[in-house]
């Protein structure tokens, strides 16, 4: 008869789904490793015997992707390739008991807000004292910060509410804690995520404290970038931009979804926001801070929107000329209110309108590339590709944004800040040499 050795457990997280996600991810990382667990992050090795897959329950291909994976992770523990596969993350949080009725194989089901449990599993204890104690799984220049969980607003066409709950601030002090440790792990550059940054505090301080926030953070020693992600236009603390002009290591720049631009699309999807607003508060912007970068998402499809709709759209980023633009394609999901619309336009026609808007903005893209060049910017080093180092300007956040390809025999290496010439102009892409 065979003894089976007992050998030590390793666990891997697979992480899908947005930053946010990932955030969950380190943390949970962190602490398994404080609990002397042998981690890592999307291993491509076989070394391992556990699995945690945290899963997304945004849109559809969001959840697609999600079931696909923990069915890949069952067949491999079916195969005799793993001991342990769990779940957790917004899908398992949305449709726990359909998912454990139809997917056999899972050891267990957890939601958004369960570390705790998760870490039960590996008769680990959580260690409050570990807080901002993270296992990047991000290059180690950069680093997201959370800095707080859900979502107050009734957006018809989102389910974040439904999976992640009411908005939920975390305290400045432990921000600040969490950055500086980033710092000592070599982050240089933060960028500041949750599901709506402007309405930091209001839960915790009785008031909007995102600027007190970002002027703490702006104090960490060491921390030369910061950068706002997902700010909600109604409201806007107008505020904040002042801190921005204040401090050099707050990026000029501010990632703002608008998701449409029709009065009529804004008010079906519950924006409580019209496009005059819109319009007078990008410019207020600008005026502020004079070379702000603008990005923006946009959804197209939205049950009723019309082909006027569409146009006015294309005519508002003509004229408002944002930065940078996503674009898209309407999903729709149930709990929401707009599900109880009917998701009237097919989709080749979503991505088609897409494609449409994406067109326009590719043109102001270029456009707005051309005139930089012959300026010289302070870049980021990202990585080297294919003999050339890619790096990106404080307008530029990662993954998503333009990169600046920078053609040189010198050793650079990721989290080196440069002074690069720009000498041509792509549609999203800039070239540029070292000064």
């Amino acid at each position: 008869m065979k003894t089976k050795t007992l050998k030590k457990d390793k666990v891997n997280i697979i992480t899908l789904g947005c930053s946010k996600n990932m955030v969950d991810s380190e943390v949970l990382s962190g602490q398994l490793k404080a609990n002397d667990i042998d981690v890592v992050h999307e291993s491509a090795k076989r070394d391992h015997n556990i699995v945690v897959v945290n899963t997304c329950g945004f849109i559809d291909k969001a959840k697609e992707e999600s079931i696909n994976t923990i069915l890949e992770q069952v067949e491999l523990k079916q195969r005799g390739k793993l001991d342990k596969v769990y779940v957790t993350g917004c899908l398992s949080e949305r449709y726990r008991g359909d998912l454990e009725s139809e997917i056999g194989g899972v050891d267990a089901w957890f939601g958004t807000m369960e570390l705790p449990l998760i870490l039960k599993k590996f008769d680990a204890d959580y260690k409050a004292e570990l807080i901002g104690e993270r296992l990047l799984s991000t290059p180690s220049h950069y680093a997201y910060l959370k800095i707080a969980e859900g979502c107050n607003r009734t957006c018809s066409f989102c389910a974040i509410p439904l999976m992640r709950g009411g908005h939920v601030s975390k305290p400045i002090e432990e921000l600040v804690l969490e950055a500086e440790k980033l710092v000592k792990f070599g982050v240089k550059e933060i960028m500041l995520i949750a599901q709506e940054l402007t309405y930091y505090g209001l839960d915790l301080y009785k008031e909007r404290r995102l600027g007190d926030l970002m002027r703490a953070l702006a104090k960490v020693e060491g921390l030369e970038w910061i950068r706002l992600h997902y700010a909600y236009p109604t409201k806007f603390p107008m505020e904040i931009l002042d801190v921005m002009n204040e401090y050099p290591n707050i990026c000029k720049y501010i990632d703002m979804p608008l998701q449409h631009a029709s009065n009529a699309m804004l008010k079906a999807m519950k924006r409580q926001i019209t496009r005059e607003e819109i319009e007078d508060l990008v410019h207020a912007i600008r005026a502020k801070v004079p070379g702000i970068c603008l990005r923006t998402t946009l959804i197209a499809g939205f049950p009723g929107e019309t082909e006027e709709d569409v146009e006015e759209l294309k005519g508002f980023l003509e004229r408002m000329r944002f930065d940078r633009v996503g674009v898209f394609t309407y999903s729709h999901e149930e709990g929401t209110s707009a599900h109880a619309l009917e998701d009237n336009i097919p989709a080749e026609e979503k991505e088609r309108r897409a494609q449409e808007i994406m067109e326009v903005q590719q043109e102001i893209s270029l456009e707005k590339n051309q005139e930089k060049v012959g300026k010289i910017f302070k870049v980021i080093v990202d990585k080297k590709e294919a003999g050339r180092f890619l790096a990106r300007t404080e307008f530029d956040s990662v993954e998503v944004d333009n990169e600046v390809i920078i053609d040189t025999t010198k050793r650079l290496k990721p989290g080196d800040f440069v002074q690069v010439k720009i000498t041509k102009a792509y549609d999203y892409d800039l070239e540029g040499e070292l000064i």
